[in-house]
């Protein structure tokens, strides 16, 4: 008879609610800073191709590109 009257045991279903609320939250909070990331590369993407200015048409692939091109061969750009 005291089994009608009693109430169930629902503290590992409580347990199992808050540990998903928690898992959900830490989700919720990384998507965001993914989020946020992307929006800032892309920003600085933007940036990068809009203010540029000459430091865009030097090449990477040399040491000191600001030195300019050295040529082995003929010193002036006249054609034959």
């Amino acid at each position: 008879m005291s089994g009608l009257f009693s109430k169930p045991d629902t503290s590992a279903a409580e347990r199992q609610i808050a540990e998903q609320r928690k898992e959900n939250e830490r989700l919720r909070q990384k998507a965001e800073e993914e989020k946020r990331d992307m929006m800032e590369s892309e920003a600085s993407k933007r940036r990068a191709r809009t203010s540029g200015g000459s430091r865009m048409l030097l090449s990477e692939a040399r040491i000191a590109p600001e030195t300019g091109i050295q040529t082995l061969g003929a010193t002036g750009t006249e054609r034959v």
